[in-house]
């Protein structure tokens, strides 16, 4: 797509297909989604955001808190979901928050809503934040990445790709370490929670919570690894995708 905060995944999606928004984490480009794109099949049309002052966009301002990212994005996203049929969203990590307040956005103004809300390996909303993360030194952020996973420990070695890196990361969880939300804050649409089963940053008791968020129903599941699960489980997310939104279309 010709614009500044859109990427088309789906390499050839069929007319009429369904579009599924996704948010990366923190410190995460579009891209991410590449291997979950590949497992929707051509009835879906994944599209990923672009957050600023990364990979084609890295020569923009990083912008540090949610607000502003869902300010930038909604622009897009409203256009983009005015000219679909159905759509959905996804988020992982940081970016189920942005989801999640984006899809606020679009109930509220535009009248909206998606089939499902997918929020992966993040606790919900109103969850407290540690709020330190982003106030550790270089070593400690270093070591917190590779503790994650998703950071191949040798990238880090090379200075000047760790510079740019933890800028990225340290910037994105400053975002999500200050954001606030309120534990009455409601999409009215479905919430699937998802995450992995020894992820060291939420358990599948926590997403629960998530729950709390909707005024639709409710799904949890955990799959099998860390906190980037999805990683490894692209054809079986897919799969709970497409299921979930079946469901939904035919309640």
């Amino acid at each position: 797509m010709g614009n500044s905060w859109l990427r088309r995944l789906s390499p050839s999606p069929g007319d009429g297909s369904h579009k599924l928004f996704c948010f990366p984490h923190a410190g995460g480009s579009a891209i991410s989604f590449g291997p979950l794109a590949k497992c929707m099949g051509p009835e879906y049309d994944v599209l990923a955001v672009q957050y600023p002052g990364r990979q084609d966009r890295r020569q923009e301002p990083l912008v540090d808190n949610i607000a502003d990212l869902v300010d930038g994005v909604l622009p897009e996203l409203r256009e983009a979901v005015q000219d679909a049929e159905t759509f959905s969203i996804f988020g992982h990590s940081m970016g189920s928050v942005v989801a999640f307040e984006a899809c606020r956005r679009l109930e509220r103004e535009l009248g909206r809503s998606p089939r499902v809300l997918f929020a992966s390996g993040r606790r919900a909303p109103s969850a407290p934040q540690s709020g330190r993360t982003h106030l550790m030194s270089d070593r400690e952020l270093a070591d917190h990445l590779v503790r994650f996973g998703g950071t191949p420990p040798v990238l880090l070695e090379d200075p000047e790709f760790r510079e740019i890196v933890l800028s990225i990361v340290r910037n994105d969880y400053r975002a999500i370490e200050t954001y606030r939300c309120a534990p009455d804050a409601i999409v009215g649409c479905p919430i699937v929670a998802m995450v992995g089963d020894r992820d060291p940053d939420a358990s599948l008791a926590e997403i629960q919570v998530w729950g709390s968020h909707t005024s639709g129903s409710f799904f949890a599941k955990s799959f099998p690894g860390g906190h980037f699960f999805i990683d490894s489980n692209g054809r079986p997310i897919a799969e709970l995708i497409r299921d979930h939104c079946a469901r939904a279309l035919s309640s």
